[in-house]
């Protein structure tokens, strides 16, 4: 079976459509096989970014590593019994379809709870969470003493990702490796950095998730989404002297793919 990988948050603007173009082209450069979903059915991020790329490859003439991204399937409503959620149907229809022929499956959730992104957590075999290395983003897990920054219980969405851990439980399943990506990270502000730091590494112990440095804030990830790349891709669209930024970026790339421990995984680029 496919390993499953969702990438989620309920917060917009925190990196998960570059995170989950990044985590599954660099997996297809490593040989693996991977099939894509966004299910942000109204923006469609991750579903335009790959659009972008395969566009640019074939204008390029160039081949590019690129996810096998399907849309939801639709579903006839007379189809299903009484009780029975379209959306469900949809989403399993869309795995179904990936599962045979992908080692694993990428889904992209919208940055808000719905239907569907409830039901890719209970799917998830690793859950990738990223957020804003800031606590404007950290109520996104928990809620927090303004003040002391004391933990006074976890969030909304960390207790959707603890109900979709115990369908899983119920279901025989493994559970969720839950990890929580630190994304624009800043060179400078090093107290409120610590001071995150400090309160993630807290708060996993109490809800069960690991913690991974993410991406810096860079203008380049910005650059990038039109044409559909990623910074793995730069030495193959003619860029042969990458700066330092560029560089970082790389390894950036690299350490988070490493920090996922994905089954059968071995990071070589």
């Amino acid at each position: 079976m496919a390993h499953i990988i969702v990438v989620g948050n309920e917060k917009g603007g925190s990196g998960k459509s570059t995170t989950s173009m990044h985590v599954a082209t660099a997996l297809v450069r490593m040989g693996h096989r991977v099939g894509g979903l966004d299910l942000d059915l109204r923006q469609r991020t991750f579903g335009r970014y790959v659009e972008n790329r395969r566009a640019f490859a074939e204008r390029e003439g160039i081949e590019l590593a690129c996810p096998s991204y399907m849309e939801l399937p639709e579903i006839d409503n007379s189809t299903l019994n009484e009780g029975e959620n379209i959306y469900d149907h949809r989403l399993s229809a869309a795995v179904s379809a990936l599962e045979a022929d992908n080692d694993f499956i990428l889904i992209d959730c919208p940055g808000s709870h719905t239907r569907l992104s409830q039901v890719a957590h209970s799917l998830a075999d690793t859950l990738i969470t990223p957020m804003n290395d800031s606590f404007i983003d950290f109520d996104l897990l928990a809620k927090m003493d303004p003040e002391t920054h004391d933990i006074l219980g976890p969030s909304v969405y960390a207790e959707m990702v603890w109900s979709a851990r115990q369908l899983r439980a119920q279901a025989g399943l493994p559970p969720i490796d839950w990890i929580v990506v630190r994304n624009r990270l800043a060179a400078q502000n090093m107290h409120n950095k610590k001071k995150v730091g400090e309160a993630l590494e807290k708060l996993s112990k109490r809800i069960g998730f690991r913690v991974a440095a993410g991406f810096g804030e860079r203008v380049i990830f910005r650059e990038l989404f039109p044409r559909g790349l990623t910074l793995l891709d730069l030495r193959d669209v003619g860029v042969t002297q990458l700066n330092i930024s560029n560089v970082a970026a790389r390894q950036e790339v690299r350490e988070l793919i490493k920090s996922l421990n994905l089954p059968n995984v071995n990071v070589n680029f």
